[in-house]
């Protein structure tokens, strides 16, 4: 499956990362000057972040997380920029030592950024030194999208979920893939779908950890996870939509309300998949979430993250996606809002050719069980390999 030759290196250039110390302490003294809202009226999350918890987030920003060490850490990957479209995107490939890895391209979502896969690529590239079959080995795309993390940010209207397919097709024909498959969730599963839709040449199949398949038409009568899908659906349009609402219609007034605030930034990505957030847990969920907000101030305005969403509007997560008829595998986490029934998952993806349900995890699938997503993964795309 993978290319006989490598890519011409005049199209795909080597990226190195390396922030400014000057940049790492202006984000410091901002935090340390960061101008805190009265605290909430009530005693629950019902009114956002509580500030007693943006505060604890806060202080490990400025005082406690390491931006050097996360740095050296993702320069162990190999890491490239290449022009296509006119916007030069930054990538991770990691190829496998297996001749017969299925080439797979993997998309973050909003928040998010490459980060999120970070844990992924080890055991889908190598599967045997973490425990797997060496027939399940993956070469690895990570692709920033555009305005994300070290890719360029658009400067103009037009850049639609489906546009962003197209840049991945060419990324995946410019590294010489010919046989290929796409995973994502969150925005990434967006993506990923509209790629589906597309049906590249060489593109076998996808797989979801993120489902928008709501029916056209709400059924009348509904079974008690139907109901639960169209209650998680009122959640997540409404009390927890507000952000998908303001990006989707006026980026730049969230750019205005975000860019000389990185406290700001934090409770974005500290959101999760539950109606209560939650901002403690371990050093390595910290670091990462903490990391997420810090590619905002080092690489630029938090406005460019924004204008995918504008371009592509309200309905770039469409609750009722267009039709794949490509392979389609599905893996559904219990926490996940919207939380859609396998019933309607059936009835929407019509070659369905894996269906898992993990036991524990959300929405960012990716940075809350990574090992339960890679054996999806696997899983879910073995049947497409020869």
């Amino acid at each position: 499956m993978t290319a006989p030759t490598p890519p011409t290196s005049a199209l795909v250039r080597p990226f190195t990362v390396s922030i400014s110390e000057s940049a790492i302490d202006d984000v410091k003294q901002r935090l340390a000057r960061t101008r805190w809202p009265d605290p909430e009226t009530v005693g629950d999350w019902s009114q956002g972040v509580r500030v007693e918890n943006a505060r604890s987030l806060v202080d490990y920003w400025e005082r406690g997380y390491d931006w050097r060490r996360f740095e050296s850490e993702l320069n162990r990957f190999p890491q490239f920029l290449t022009e296509i479209d006119g916007l030069d995107i930054h990538f991770i490939h990691v190829r496998s030592k297996n001749p017969h890895a299925m080439p797979l391209i993997l998309t973050h979502g909003w928040p998010g950024s490459i980060v999120e896969f970070l844990k992924l690529i080890g055991p889908l590239t190598d599967p045997v030194s973490f425990g797997g079959d060496a027939a399940d080995s993956f070469d690895v795309v990570v692709p920033s999208l555009p305005g994300f993390g070290f890719s360029q940010k658009p400067t103009e209207t037009g850049w639609t979920v489906s546009r962003i397919a197209s840049a991945w097709e060419e990324l995946m024909k410019r590294l010489g893939y010919t046989r290929w498959a796409a995973q994502g969730g969150d925005w990434g599963a967006v993506v990923t779908t509209a790629l589906g839709a597309m049906q590249p040449e060489g593109l076998l199949g996808i797989h979801l950890n993120t489902q928008y398949a709501f029916p056209a038409q709400i059924p009348d009568t509904l079974s008690p996870e139907q109901r639960y899908a169209v209650e998680t659906l009122a959640l997540y349009t409404g009390d927890l939509g507000g952000s998908n609402h303001l990006q989707g219609t006026k980026p730049e007034t969230v750019g205005f309300a975000l860019a000389d605030s990185p406290a700001a930034r934090q409770p974005g990505s500290t959101r999760s998949s539950s109606p209560r957030p939650t901002t403690t847990g371990s050093p390595r969920t910290l670091s990462a979430s903490t990391t997420c907000s810090m590619r905002y101030p080092s690489t630029g305005s938090p406005t460019a993250q924004r204008r995918p969403a504008a371009s592509t509007g309200r309905t770039s997560r469409s609750l009722s996606p267009p039709k794949v008829t490509l392979p389609v595998a599905v893996t559904v986490f219990p926490r996940d809002i919207p939380r859609v029934p396998r019933s309607w998952i059936e009835d929407t993806y019509s070659n369905l050719i894996h269906y898992g349900e993990a036991d524990k995890g959300g929405h960012f699938a990716a940075l809350e069980q990574p090992e339960i997503l890679v054996s999806e993964i696997r899983t879910g795309l073995r049947t497409l390999r020869f």
